[in-house]
């Protein structure tokens, strides 16, 4: 019998890491629900983004479980910040992807996880809990929507392509122009589904995600999703995404559709 797939370090099984991704995301998802349409207060950060307890408890509740399995591995979190992210291993966290929309009752918001490994991603999961839909991906191991498996679709050019961004306003004003230049290229483009963009290009009913201003937190474990099902993601630049990446993002199921992408945007 071949041996279980493991990690490249510290010899930690892929299949114990994916399996503590899941337990994360149930952990997050059964907090979050508690919340979900309710009267709950909503405080404005620094930032001026909104946060609730649900943000703040999910995260915590996902902590609790990495600290608890390994707690020699990194966290950056949204809510709680950095904590050993010079290890091999660091879990990227989102609890809520998309506060605006849960604040507002619509469904389009989700919980995001990520590993990276010695600074590239391992795995990553897209959960949704409002709707019951969870995208997971590992490298070497393909990508999945509710257990089933996906990939991309071909896409041979922006004609061709539709491409979301989860507002128009977004993006800073220098790199408006370069989006549009993108945006009259597409044959369709569309607003406002935050992370469930990326599970739709790794699904392939969607070919392209352009995004500006992201945390960390918010790209790591779309992009783990997206290259686990066959696509790419990178930054505006064409670089690996990473810890130390600019928070501007492109994300394709066809690396054609990738390649045009990226030529307009740095034109």
């Amino acid at each position: 019998m071949a041996a279980a797939p493991k990690s490249a370090a510290a010899g930690v099984p892929l299949e114990a890491l994916l399996s503590l991704a899941e337990r994360l995301a149930d952990a997050s998802e059964a907090v979050i629900k508690r919340y979900w349409r309710t009267r709950l207060e909503v405080d404005q950060k620094a930032d001026l983004s909104p946060v609730t307890a649900a943000d703040r408890d999910s995260e915590a509740a996902m902590r609790r479980l990495i600290n608890e399995a390994w707690p020699d591995h990194g966290i950056l979190g949204e809510e709680y910040g950095p904590e050993r992210t010079e290890a091999a291993y660091v879990w990227v966290l989102d609890p809520i992807d998309g506060t605006k929309s849960f604040i507002t009752g619509k469904p389009l918001f989700g919980t995001l996880i990520g590993l990276l490994h010695e600074g590239r991603t391992l795995l990553g999961v897209i959960n949704m809990p409002a709707l019951g839909e969870r995208w997971v991906g590992a490298a070497g191991r393909g990508a999945s929507f509710n257990g089933a498996r996906v990939s991309p679709r071909a896409c041979a050019s922006l004609a061709e392509a539709a491409i979301f961004s989860t507002s128009p306003y977004m993006f800073a004003p220098a790199d408006r122009a370069a989006y549009e230049r993108v945006r009259e290229a597409a044959k369709l483009a569309l607003f406002g589904t935050d992370c469930y963009a990326y599970g739709l290009v790794a699904s392939g009913t969607a070919d392209l995600v352009i995004e500006g201003g992201l945390g960390t937190y918010d790209f790591i474990g779309p992009a783990a999703v997206i290259e686990a099902a066959g696509g790419i993601a990178t930054d505006w630049q064409g670089r690996p995404l990473g810890l130390g990446s600019d928070g501007r993002v492109v994300a394709a199921g066809d690396r054609r559709c990738h390649e045009a992408a990226l030529a307009l945007l740095g034109a």
